[in-house]
């Protein structure tokens, strides 16, 4: 044979293998033939490799059509050829086809042997396609010997290796057995879920063969669902194709299956004369797994027929075929696959860890910048929370020393220390909504008088600007209600600020109104309405994007930091709801949510408590600002409470080595030796007095309680400024009774 014919008839017989593989999902006896004309040609040629290849190939179809020992002889003799080429992956081509063939019969041990090597073989060659085929056969003698476990997840790495060598078909035939697996789970919906699957993709790719497996499938799922008619068609079905196919495992389960079901639905003849015809289809093919199913299925509606001696007899049949196919040696290899299995978990884990470290050195730059983001936000929320606390914290101690006209001072100066505080906290309150550590404190709130508040905050703003500020509410609207406050002020105080901000002429409106009433609830509609310079409608998208605002209405004279309108629309979607904006340029702006809340009664406020139960108790007080520590004591005197003063973290721990404290408050950030450091060493040493101590931090750096590392510290975190009833709560809980 001349050269160019050569190379032609080489193509031919490439071609003729190619189109025997592709069509034997819906035509088997072609793709025989053609594999049969392919193996003639190659021989033809004495081309080592195409026959090894024709000869794997035929064998691959003898096996699947149940000519099992022509299909053993094909794949030995291809064997051969390909150690000869020193090919091991068509090695592992031959012995998936001798592994398919052992554990449709009786000797599972053998195709679990071959189905490994195949495996290993098909991993080093990142051979997906054959790597989805053997797990799913894997799967399948998993799921004979009743181990679940690995039966699922050998499925699901075939459906990965499908996905990866993105083939429907190989996907759709992992789906199949792992519905069967959850409906014997008795999780039907997701049973039902996989079949449905799975016969969607034979249908999307005309796997007729496969289709077959997926009308079981679904039988299956209706027998559980105790649709018998539709089940009953489904088995049909799948009979049908299989016997037009001569698909012979899939025709001897379908069988058994139907029986089955005519067994559940009382139709014990129909059920005899069905299972009878699986028996001997699969004695005559030697399918050992549908075989003994059948023994058993025979016991069963003799037991029914009461016909003892016939159970009997089929189950001895039935023990007698289990016992031949799980055998000593079989459980061997499975022990052995386990530790090819862990073997392998071990290369994988390797792998994983050189992965993890090239993600780690990519992520350096963006962890140093969040240090540095992290050390900023600590510093900022100190330095300037340290002195509000001191503003606070007086003002709530001469709440109950004033008469009522001044109280009404105290009040709100109060109100506007916080505010100040609510202001800013605004960079560290985004932070912590962009990293979703924000929640909703709902407590009773006197309603009405926290929007009198907020109105008043704001009124000596507005008024600089010779603008008014008005509230208006709706009559309707409850005295309390159970809600965050701080987190409505927050609200309110940024969209009132901000209308301010923006308007020269005219007025500021808050107007609350009740959209609806429900048994225990209020709907609510907040408005904010301005008569200000109003936004452009291509800038309306972007104003609750942080850091934005508009180039041409931010001035100088303005200021802002563009993070208002960003932490508005955090806060309003954590109360599960959307803030709108409506404006018009030149004529102004109005932003409006809703929120619905539980009425509640109105609340009564107790700013500083005293009580004899702390009369006498000893406190060590680690405070390095002059003025908060003078201010701390005080409160703590009005309790009755002995205070020891430490300016430093490093005194602190001598004074505890002095003497036995009940309680101990504990600032972060102090000179020589922070909290942290000093709690840590008074708690871990026996020798101290005080290392079982109740330890409280007492801190103006918001960041320090999310500092996981050191919560085993402390019995808690105590925010400043000060909140006088957590403080009395934190003390009188660590007591004893």
């Amino acid at each position: 044979m001349n050269l160019p014919l050569q190379q032609d008839s080489k193509v031919r017989v490439k071609s003729l293998l190619d189109e025997a593989y592709a069509c034997r999902t819906n035509n088997l006896k072609r793709s025989t033939q053609l594999a049969q004309q392919a193996l003639a040609l190659s021989r033809q040629l004495d081309d080592a490799a195409l026959i090894a290849k024709s000869l794997s190939l035929s064998a691959l179809f003898a096996m699947i059509l149940g000519a099992h020992e022509q299909a053993l002889g094909m794949s030995a003799d291809a064997i051969q050829l390909y150690e000869t080429l020193e090919d091991d992956k068509g090695i592992a081509d031959a012995k998936y086809n001798i592994a398919g063939v052992y554990y449709k019969t009786n000797n599972y041990h053998l195709g679990l042997v071959n189905l490994v090597d195949c495996i290993n073989t098909y991993r080093k060659h990142n051979d997906y396609h054959n790597l989805a085929r053997s797990h799913k056969s894997l799967g399948t003698v998993y799921e004979y010997f009743g181990d679940e476990k690995n039966a699922i997840q050998t499925y699901e790495d075939s459906i990965v290796a499908a996905k990866q060598a993105n083939d429907l078909n190989l996907e759709s035939n992992a789906y199949n057995p792992l519905s069967g697996i959850y409906l014997k789970k008795h999780d039907i919906e997701k049973a039902a879920d996989l079949i449905e699957k799975a016969i969607a993709m034979k249908i999307q790719t005309g796997d007729i063969r496969g289709l077959a497996f997926g009308y079981y499938g679904k039988g299956k799922v209706y027998t559980a669902q105790k649709k018998f008619e539709k089940a009953e068609e489904d088995f049909k079905a799948s009979v049908n194709i299989h016997l037009e196919m001569g698909e012979t495992l899939g025709l001897g389960m379908a069988y058994h299956k139907l029986a089955s079901l005519y067994v559940e639905m009382g139709q014990l003849n129909n059920a005899k004369e069905i299972l009878k015809k699986g028996l001997d289809y699969s004695t005559e093919y030697h399918l050992s797994m549908v075989k003994f199913k059948c023994y058993h299925l025979f016991y069963e509606i003799y037991k029914l027929e009461n016909d003892p001696v016939s159970a009997l007899n089929y189950l001895e049949l039935y023990l007698k075929e289990r016992e031949s196919v799980i055998n000593a040696q079989t459980l061997k290899v499975i022990e052995n696959y386990d530790l090819i299995n862990k073997m392998e978990a071990v290369k994988k884990e390797a792998q994983l860890q050189l992965e993890k470290a090239e993600i780690t050195e990519k992520k350096n730059i963006a962890e140093q910048t969040a240090i540095v983001k992290q050390e900023f936000l600590s510093t900022m929320s100190h330095e300037i929370r340290t002195p509000l606390n001191a503003v606070i914290t007086i003002a709530a101690l001469l709440a109950d020393k004033v008469d009522a006209e001044e109280q009404e001072l105290i009040n709100a100066l109060r109100f506007a220390s916080n505010s100040l505080l609510l202001l800013i906290n605004d960079i560290l309150d985004f932070t912590k909504l962009e990293a979703g550590k924000t929640l909703l404190e709902m407590r009773p709130t006197n309603f009405k008088q926290l929007l009198d508040n907020i109105k008043k905050t704001y009124d000596s703003l507005a008024r600089e600007k010779g603008i008014q500020l008005n509230l208006v509410l709706d009559d309707t609207i409850a005295e309390s209600y159970e809600m965050d406050e701080n987190k409505i002020a927050q609200i309110l105080g940024n969209l009132v600020t901000n209308a301010i901000k923006f308007t020269y002429l005219g007025q500021v409106n808050i107007i609350v109104e009740r959209l609806n009433a429900f048994e225990c609830d209020d709907l609510l509609r907040f408005k904010v309405t301005d008569t200000g310079i109003g936004i452009a409608a291509s800038h309306l998208q972007d104003i609750f994007d942080s850091f934005s605002q508009p180039t041409s209405i931010t001035t100088r004279k303005q200021g802002g930091s563009g993070l208002g309108l960003a932490i508005v629309k955090k806060l309003v979607t954590l109360h599960g709801s959307d803030v709108e904006v409506k404006s018009t340029e030149g004529i102004g702006s109005t932003f409006h949510f809703d929120l619905q809340f539980k009425r509640a009664d109105n609340p009564t406020k107790v700013f500083a408590k005293y009580s004899d139960s702390l009369q006498g108790r000893t406190v060590l007080l680690a405070e390095d600002n002059v003025i908060n520590a003078m201010v701390i004591s005080k409160l703590l005197s009005n309790w009755k409470i002995k205070v020891e003063l430490a300016k430093t973290g490093l005194e602190a721990l001598e004074k505890s080595k002095q003497q036995s404290f009940d309680f101990i408050l504990m600032d972060i950030h102090m000179p020589e030796m922070d909290g942290f450091e000093a709690t840590k060493i008074i708690i871990s040493t026996a020798e101290n007095p005080n290392y079982k101590t109740p330890i409280y931090a007492l801190t103006a750096d918001v960041t320090a309680e999310y500092q996981t590392e050191y919560h085993s510290y402390f019995n808690g975190f105590l925010r400043k400024p000060i909140e006088l009833n957590k403080l009395y709560d934190a003390l009188m809980s660590i007591i004893p009774a």
